[in-house]
């Protein structure tokens, strides 16, 4: 029996030549730069529709700015005084029912003689039923302590 020596087993596929990918290296770069290609649209997808939220929230923004000034300059703006006050019908007979209305602007206290306070309001109606010919006085105050006042009356018959 002899024994002879044998190199390294060597495998049955050729050599590869060194810097070459092999095919599944391939699709390993393939698919990296596909993911990094999709993450970059995704991400700029998010960032432009991130770019339109804020021009909506500005506009809408906008808009809310121009209908608070709208409101402010319909209930009156920064001036205080009485908008009106007045009885719907002004002449009733005895025992019924009539509607006192008054509304004001900027007023911090407000008190109707008779009966009493009323809270500020920029439009308010109160039932009175009078038993005689009344005159209502409406004094509305202001935060600075400046004083309006207004009346009304009520014909009784």
């Amino acid at each position: 029996m002899s024994i002879t020596a044998a190199g390294p087993a060597q495998p049955n596929s050729p050599a590869k030549p060194p810097g070459r990918f092999s095919a599944g290296r391939a699709w390993l770069a393939i698919w990296s730069i596909a993911c990094l290609a999709a993450l970059i649209y995704v991400g700029g997808v998010f960032y432009s529709r991130r770019q339109q939220d804020r021009d909506l929230a500005a506009q809408a923004a906008a808009r809310q700015r121009e209908q608070d000034q709208h409101a402010v300059e319909f209930m009156g703006g920064d001036r205080f005084e009485i908008l009106n006050f007045y009885a719907s019908p002004y002449i009733i007979h005895r025992g019924d029912t009539t509607d006192l209305c008054y509304g004001v602007s900027n007023a911090k206290t407000v008190n109707l003689s008779p009966p009493g306070p009323v809270w500020p309001s920029l439009s308010r109606c109160l039932q009175v039923t009078p038993k005689k010919t009344t005159i209502y006085t409406l004094t509305a105050v202001s935060a600075s302590g400046e004083t309006k006042t207004a009346i009304a009356r009520i014909e009784v018959r």
